[in-house]
């Protein structure tokens, strides 16, 4: 690891820290209507990949506005989002569904309209306390940064 940069490093970290799934809130918004709701959601290479209905208003918002926000536990993430096709072109969206949420895959996964969802994220940040005292760390991917600020 020496040859990481601090992002590197911190980002290593981060992803140590998510996981890799969790049921998460996703938030869309298009037209000023900011909408939420609880997503199984994997971590697949840094991307954050969730399924649902190409029907559904929260695939219509992100037609329109890829930008999205994702949230569990102390984590928020700020992306852009594709719809990739469907879930069941993807095997290794298949693969992590089947192992972390196989009900979900079962049920929902090769539905018709059913389509894949991957967001990149721009800016994930979070909260945490050290000795009492309250911080927030902050991974910028678009500048490549990373920055740990006391509250």
């Amino acid at each position: 690891m020496e040859h990481m940069n601090e992002f590197e490093k911190q980002t290593s970290r981060l992803w140590k820290l998510m996981g890799s799934h969790s049921v998460m809130v996703l938030s869309t918004c298009a037209h000023n209507r900011v909408t939420s709701r609880p997503m199984s959601t994997v971590i697949i290479d840094g991307k954050f990949y969730c399924q649902t209905d190409i029907n559904y208003l929260k695939c219509k918002q992100l037609s329109e506005n890829p930008n999205a926000a994702l949230s569990f536990k102390n984590f928020s993430i700020e992306g852009i989002c594709r719809i990739m096709g469907k879930p069941t072109e993807h095997d290794f969206f298949m693969n992590a569904m089947k192992e972390h949420f196989p009900s979900a895959a079962e049920r929902w996964s090769s539905i018709p309209t059913e389509c894949l969802l991957e967001i990149t994220p721009t800016l994930v940040y979070l909260w945490d306390y050290e000795n009492s005292k309250p911080y927030m760390e902050y991974w910028d991917f678009q500048s490549k940064t990373y920055r740990k600020e006391w509250k």
